[in-house]
């Protein structure tokens, strides 16, 4: 929200529905890191206006009787990143598939500036020429004289690495991330965090981004919206300024870092 105090959430119209039960288990293998798959997937192309990478209008979705999300309103313009946070079960994974093209909403339209573009190699590019052109980003990713190993030989770290330079080299424009460092040990999460948002300043993307870390949503976001529990939808958002500059560690005792990852703090214990 532009033109709002940047330490402030601003509260959005509340959604009429009442509590459900838990819904089914989200759809797997959205092909984002963190799932297993090597590339985020993207959702179906469509005509959106130049500046806007992503557009989500009123949308909703229930299993049965389960109101999953409901009322979701959302724009992330071109290249910008967004994180979402919000207590368990509130349908953060659900709008990710959704977003993705492999679950549709009941109600409302997500129009996805989504470039489909395979890797080089599929899109006839020679490999000594593909190899050629991703040879700057595998020094850039921290990837320099691992080239030649194979996926198992290399770290949990490593291989969200390669995930994302796969990402990059193919072309894709919009980054859907659910929990990619989630299975990782906190320092190299932490290590990869501060090396995500670098890569996405020097390389950027369309970036949505799902976390129940606030402290990872902040670093990396540049606008963060909190979800209720369910049926999920947006209380709140916040616009991130920090310094592009700095290491993860100066950003996090940075005050209007701390301020605002209080303020969302408060806000989750509150919509739980």
């Amino acid at each position: 929200m532009s033109g709002t105090p940047a330490a402030r959430g601003v509260p959005l119209q509340e959604d009429a529905h009442t509590g459900a039960p838990a819904p089914g288990t989200p759809v797997p293998g959205m092909g984002v890191p963190g799932t297993g798959s090597d590339a985020p997937g993207t959702g179906p192309d469509a005509p959106v206006s130049s500046g806007t990478g992503l557009r989500l209008s009123g949308v909703a979705r229930v299993f049965g009787s389960v109101v999953a999300v409901s009322g979701v309103d959302l724009e992330v313009p071109l290249h910008s990143r967004l994180s979402i946070v919000g207590p368990s079960g509130c349908g953060k994974s659900t709008l990710l598939a959704l977003i993705c093209g492999l679950d549709e909403p009941n109600e409302g339209t997500i129009d996805v500036l989504g470039n489909a573009a395979l890797a080089l190699e599929n899109q006839g590019v020679r490999r000594r020429t593909a190899r050629q052109r991703v040879g700057h980003l595998v020094e850039r990713f921290g990837l320099a004289g691992f080239e030649e190993q194979l996926p198992h030989q290399l770290s949990g770290g490593m291989r969200q690495r390669v995930s994302f330079l796969r990402t990059l080299v193919a072309g894709k424009e919009v980054l859907l991330l659910d929990e990619p460092f989630g299975a990782l040990d906190s320092i190299t999460r932490a290590d990869l965090q501060e090396w995500l948002r670098s890569a996405l300043d020097a390389e950027p993307r369309t970036t949505v981004l799902v976390t129940h870390d606030v402290e990872e949503a902040l670093l990396i976001g540049e606008r963060v919206v909190v979800m209720s529990a369910r049926p999920g939808r947006i209380v709140a958002q916040f616009d991130v300024h920090l310094p592009h500059a700095g290491s993860r560690r100066e950003l996090i005792r940075h005050p209007e870092f701390t301020e605002l990852r209080d303020e969302i703090l408060s806000l989750l214990e509150a919509v739980a």
